[in-house]
């Protein structure tokens, strides 16, 4: 029998460590009601494994960025988040990572140069703004200096180093936990914050298969898409009431979602 030897067998599926369950979510954008039925699921399925296995013995919960904006409810999601796993109940010790997307680079450069506020503003940023400062009297949209003085009294100190300290990046076993994508051909290692937060297109369209497989928010979707070298779960929370998390364990993929 003649074998084609230059035929290349599909690699492995993508797993996480054993006996780590991990819960990625997707872009929240200041809709707290969702987070918090979100939570309460996700705390019950935690509970409970496929198949009478035993439950998991390390819980991970990573959200994907883009905490903020758009929603009505931004300073609320931030401190839960901020706030981490409750101190009793099916989620006790569950680590929760939330990483930086470009809706809290936004919020940050806003912070650092009122310049960047006709951008934020255009995407949500409004939003954000109110959830902290209540009310803005008339003529403060437009005045950038004065947005930018009344933010930074408004924000809770805690919340500022949270925001700030949000990592680009998470990696359980053989996924890599982004908020946007990464640039294709670029080694992990080598890849721009920028594009960790803000890339599309080339990303999107890349069928290139990185040494992890990506999970990211950022770019809508309908429902999740599980591609071979991506999958993604931003359902568009903000405006569709859909908040949606991959659950990944083992080899295993599912979905829970609001």
């Amino acid at each position: 029998m003649n074998r084609d030897s230059s035929h290349r067998s599909d690699p492995p599926p993508a797993e996480v460590p054993p006996g780590t369950r991990v819960y990625a979510v997707g872009d929240i954008h200041g809709r707290m009601d969702l987070l918090g039925r979100l939570l309460e699921d996700i705390a019950e399925d935690s509970r409970y494994s496929p198949y009478d296995a035993p439950p998991p013995g390390r819980v991970v919960v990573v959200c994907l960025g883009d905490l903020i904006d758009r929603g009505p409810d931004s300073k609320a999601v931030v401190e839960r988040l901020l706030a981490g796993p409750p101190p009793d109940g099916p989620l006790a010790g569950a680590q929760f990572i939330s990483l930086r997307g470009n809706h809290e680079d936004y919020l940050l450069q806003f912070l650092a140069d009122f310049s960047a506020a006709p951008g934020w503003l255009r995407n949500g940023g409004l939003e954000a703004i109110r959830s902290y400062v209540g009310h803005l009297p008339d003529g403060f949209v437009a005045d950038y200096p004065a947005l930018q003085r009344l933010l930074y009294r408004a924000l809770p100190p805690s919340h500022l180093r949270f925001l700030s300290r949000m990592p680009l990046r998470h990696v359980e076993g053989d996924y890599l936990f982004v908020h946007a994508g990464i640039r294709p051909g670029v080694p992990l290692e080598r890849q721009d914050a920028y594009d960790l937060m803000w890339i599309r297109g080339d990303f999107l369209r890349s069928a290139e298969l990185a040494v992890k497989t990506v999970v990211h928010g950022h770019s809508v979707v309908e429902k999740p898409e599980i591609h071979p070298n991506r999958i993604a779960i931003d359902t568009g929370a903000y405006r569709s009431g859909v908040l949606s998390c991959l659950v990944l364990e083992g080899a295993g993929r599912r979905f829970l979602s609001t």
